[in-house]
């Protein structure tokens, strides 16, 4: 029996993203967005082309055309600070097994690198060394100019799914079930060869790694496709919570004995992973779990965030959240804490902390759970943002311009804030009517 999803209704009062400017340029999928800088975003699809846009217009700045398949990964290599120039890079990897750097400024090919073993699915900078890795059947490290540092040998279970920047150069990678720390450091003085030594095999989950994610400079966490959150020091690479779900998202008393059956792994899968440093936001499937890290408890949560499995989330200033899936929804939450009174009991099986919540509790610890697991926030829905006629893909927010979204329906939408965008028409009309009347008075 499907359950229906929450539904803000017409008015959104606390919606600000009420004018919307639909592009299209793009001839497929539109999978991934990155940011090139304050005024400019980069769209890349399906068909192997990235597009640069200006996020105020909506212009098409660059179209980026070398790739022969879809693009499987896409992120900005800024310049370094001891560079005299700037020289801000642009790398897309491609299931042609290929990765090229672009050049932001002029959109001009600069490097290529196409002897890869298999498809490169992972891009990320350590921008304090200067290198860029790839990730994909092996780990490379790479300089600014395309040269191999070095590598990794050849991994199984899939290759490498995920991958974060640690502390202390090291980098953790997700492998099948594992997840790998490496450590990278120059071979020997006056080489130009890297170490990649791994450090470390971290066998805690039980099912394939998903995602991976950064909360802040000490804490890292990890999400299974059997729906296991790990929380991880990022120094000591130790286990500083391991949640678990268990069950459906309805409470055992609510549901007849008949049906309390095993929950299929999609239905408690880790579809992506969130943070603002204080909380974990968690998408298993189409719902939403918020996870403080200092309580190690879930505190608020949506089951029926969308009607669809959720494809990207961020988190935004003053505790918002946003969030787009495959129903081509796009919606954003704010996070409330609630009366204390108004606590409410977690339901059973979902992220109960080791020992919570076991069936041989007795009836009498019922109250003390209650109050040791209790909700004390809410999620609540103050936009829904309704465009797309497709599987949203991802987002970008602009402080300035907005939100950007792609989608299936290869489509990027602009998002602006109306009462922003009507003070800028108010500031430009006046401006436009001062030159008017200063031209008219000097001819005079």
């Amino acid at each position: 029996m499907k359950t229906a999803v929450l539904n803000i209704g017409e008015e959104q009062t606390l919606n600000p993203y009420t004018e919307l400017t639909a592009l299209k340029a793009h001839n497929d999928i539109v999978r991934f967005l990155v940011q090139v800088d304050d005024n400019r975003f980069a769209s890349a699809c399906d068909d192997g082309t990235i597009i640069v846009w200006d996020v105020q217009t909506g212009e098409v700045v660059f179209e980026l055309q070398g790739h022969t398949q879809k693009i499987t990964a896409i992120l900005v290599f800024p310049s370094n600070e001891t560079h005299s120039e700037r020289a801000d890079l642009i790398l897309t990897a491609s299931s042609d097994r290929t990765v090229i750097a672009w050049d932001c400024e002029s959109g001009q090919e600069v490097h290529k690198a196409s002897d890869f073993l298999s498809t490169v699915k992972n891009l990320t900078v350590l921008q304090g060394l200067d290198v860029w890795l790839s990730g994909g059947g092996e780990l490379r490290v790479w300089s600014r100019h395309f040269k191999v540092l070095g590598e990794t040998g050849c991994f199984s279970d899939g290759g490498i799914a995920a991958l974060v920047e640690l502390p202390k150069n090291c980098v953790a990678a997700a492998v099948g079930k594992d997840l790998r720390i490496f450590k990278l450091g120059a071979d020997a003085a006056g080489s130009d060869r890297w170490d990649i030594s791994e450090v470390k095999c971290l066998s805690a989950h039980q099912d394939i790694i998903r995602t991976l994610a950064n909360v802040n400079e000490l804490t890292f966490v990890s999400g299974s496709h059997a729906g296991e959150l790990i929380v991880w020091d990022a120094l000591d690479w130790s286990v500083q919570a391991f949640e678990t779900n268990l069950s459906r998202a309805t409470s055992p008393q609510d549901v007849p004995p008949e049906n309390k059956l095993i929950p299929l792994q999609e239905e408690i899968s880790i579809q992506c992973i969130a943070s603002d440093g204080e909380c974990v936001f968690v998408a298993v499937c189409r719902s939403i779990y918020v996870y403080n890290l200092q309580t190690k408890r879930v505190i608020a949560y949506q089951k029926n965030a969308h009607d669809s499995d959720i494809q990207h989330m961020a988190t935004l200033p003053n505790r918002q959240l946003v969030s787009c899936s495959e129903d081509g929804s796009v919606r954003i939450w704010e996070l409330r804490s609630k009366p204390q009174f108004q606590a409410e009991s977690v339901p059973a099986g979902f992220f109960s902390m080791w020992g919570f919540g076991k069936s041989g509790k007795q009836s009498n610890h019922a109250v003390k759970r209650a109050v040791d697991t209790g909700i004390v926030a809410s999620l609540e829905l103050i936009g829904d943002l309704i465009g797309h006629s497709s599987s949203v893909q991802m987002f970008l927010y602009f402080q300035d311009h907005g939100l950007v979204t792609c989608s299936a329906d290869q489509l990027i939408i602009l998002w602006k804030e109306g009462k922003r965008e009507s003070r800028l028409r108010s500031l430009m009309l006046f401006q436009k009517l001062e030159q008017n009347l200063q031209a008219k008075f000097s001819l005079q």
